[in-house]
C-alpha cells in the first residue's frame, strides 16, 4: 500500500506515525512543509520519498502535490493526523479520488455549530449552540438559554481561545476580544455542569476496533487557566470492567454514525453531571499532548503500530491489556520567565519512582511558557499503576509535592 502522509516531521510525535506505517510494510511518501535537508536520516528511511510544499493547509497546494504522486505511483491512502490538517486533507482525497475521511464528516468535526446541529439531529444528548455573527446574535442565545454560556472559536482544537461567561459584563468583555482578533463567526453554547473526560478510539468503517477513556482533573476551562494547579489526566484500566463505561461506547458509536466516521482515529470529549452523560466535541484525529504514548504504556501495546495496521491491514493486531492505569501530571512554574530550579522531585522519587514512566523537567534558564500553553508546556511527569486509585493519588502527590521556580 502506498499511502501519502501530510507533514511527517513536525510536530514531533508525527514521526511515530511514519515509523508504524512503515513498520507494517507501506510505503511512505511524506508531504510537509520543511526542506528534505532538515529531516533526520531516521525519519528520511522510513519514507520512500519526500515532497516539500509550501503549506499543507492549500488546497490546491495539496492537491496538484498529490496529482504529482499519483503521475508516478498509485495512492492507496492520503492521511493526516493534526486537527488543522484534516479539512483540508478531506478535500484533497475528494479532488484525487483517493478512499478515508470525506470532507462532509471532516467538516462536522471541524465546525463545532454544525457537529452539534447534526447529533442533535441523530438524537445523541449534547448541549444547546449556535454558529452566531454578531453580538445580539449571542445576547439572544443567552436570552434563550441563560447564563453561564461558552463561547469559543467555531474551528479551534483544546481550550485555546474558549471563554466561559457568567454575566452580561463578562459578555461585552470576551465579545470584544472576539472583535479585537477579526473574528467573524464564533460559538456559543450552553454550559454543561460535569466531570470531564475524554474517549479515544481507532474505527474500522465507523466500527471501534480499540478505545480508552480517560478522564480530567480538574475540567480542561479550569485547568487551562489557573496556575496553582497541577491539572492531570489519568488513562482509565476499567473500561472493560466497570459497567458505567458501556454507556460511553454506545454514545461515541452513536456520534461515528451520524457524523460518518469510518477508518480513522478519533478524540471525543465529553461530561458526565446531574444532566447525564453529554457529548461535548470530536475531532476527527489523535489526541494530543502525548495520549497514545499513555494508552501504549498501559496496555502492552503500540498504539500507534495498531492504528497502522488498521490503514494497511483492516484492523488491529493487539488488543489492548488494561494492565496499568496511566497518567500525566502537568507542574506549572510559580510565575512566567526563566525556570530557576525544583523542589521535592527527589521526594516524589524515593516515594513512588518506580512507577514513573518519564518525567519532563526542562533545565534552569529555560523560558516558561503560558499557563494555557497546555499539559506539556512546563514541566511535568508520567506515572502508571494496577490500581486506578492509587495511580490518582500518586499524580496528586506530585501535584503537592513537586514545585517549579522561575524567576
Amino acid at each position: 500500500m502506498n499511502v501519502v502522509f501530510v507533514e511527517p516531521a513536525f510536530p514531533p510525535t508525527q514521526r511515530h506515525f511514519v515509523r508504524a506505517l512503515a513498520d507494517v510494510g507501506a510505503t511512505v511518501i511524506g508531504v510537509g512543509e520543511r526542506s528534505v535537508d532538515e529531516l533526520d536520516d531516521e525519519l528520511k528511511s522510513w519514507m520512500r520519498h519526500y515532497h516539500q510544499v509550501p503549506t499543507v493547509v492549500d488546497v490546491g497546494v495539496m492537491t496538484d502535490a498529490v496529482r504529482w504522486i499519483q503521475d508516478k505511483v498509485w495512492v492507496d491512502r492520503l492521511e493526516a493526523t493534526i486537527e488543522a490538517h484534516t479539512l483540508a486533507a478531506a478535500q484533497v482525497r475528494e479532488n484525487c479520488t483517493i478512499p478515508g475521511t470525506s470532507v462532509r464528516t471532516a467538516w462536522l468535526c471541524r465546525d463545532k455549530p454544525s457537529m452539534k446541529e447534526a447529533l442533535r439531529a441523530a438524537g445523541v444528548p449534547t448541549a444547546a449552540s449556535a454558529a452566531v455573527e454578531t453580538a445580539a446574535d449571542v445576547h439572544g442565545f443567552v436570552d434563550a438559554v441563560g447564563f453561564p454560556i461558552i463561547l469559543k472559536p467555531r474551528t479551534g482544537a483544546g481550550a485555546l481561545d474558549t471563554i466561559r461567561v457568567d454575566d452580561r459584563a463578562a459578555l461585552d468583555e470576551a465579545l470584544g476580544r472576539f472583535g479585537g482578533q477579526g473574528v467573524e463567526s464564533i460559538a456559543v453554547e450552553e454550559f454543561v455542569e460535569g466531570h470531564e473526560g475524554f474517549y479515544d478510539t481507532v474505527s474500522v468503517d465507523g466500527r471501534v476496533a480499540v478505545d480508552f477513556v480517560s478522564h480530567y482533573y480538574p475540567n480542561v476551562l479550569e485547568a487551562m487557566r489557573t496556575r496553582w494547579i497541577s491539572p492531570q489526566f489519568i488513562a482509565t484500566n476499567r473500561v472493560d470492567s466497570a459497567p458505567d463505561y458501556q454507556e460511553l461506547r454506545e454514545l461515541g458509536a452513536r456520534v461515528n454514525a451520524a457524523l460518518g466516521i469510518g477508518t480513522t482515529a478519533t478524540h471525543m470529549e465529553w461530561f458526565f453531571g446531574p444532566k447525564g452523560l453529554r457529548f461535548s466535541e470530536i475531532g476527527c484525529r489523535p489526541p494530543g499532548v502525548g495520549a497514545w504514548d499513555l494508552y501504549s504504556a498501559g496496555n502492552d501495546l503500540d498504539l500507534y503500530r495498531e492504528w497502522a495496521n488498521v490503514i494497511v491491514h483492516g484492523d488491529v493486531a493487539t488488543r489492548p491489556s488494561r494492565q496499568f492505569a496511566t497518567g500525566i501530571v502537568s507542574l506549572r512554574p510559580d510565575r512566567d520567565g526563566q525556570i530557576s530550579g525544583y523542589f521535592g522531585v527527589d521526594e516524589v522519587q524515593a516515594r513512588s519512582g518506580e512507577w514513573v514512566i518519564d518525567a519532563h523537567l526542562p533545565s534552569p534558564g529555560t523560558p516558561t511558557q503560558p499557563v494555557e500553553a497546555g499539559y506539556w508546556a512546563n514541566a511535568w511527569v508520567r506515572m502508571r499503576h494496577p490500581d486506578y486509585d492509587v495511580l490518582r493519588g500518586m499524580l496528586d502527590d506530585v501535584g503537592r509535592t513537586v514545585h517549579v521556580y522561575a524567576s
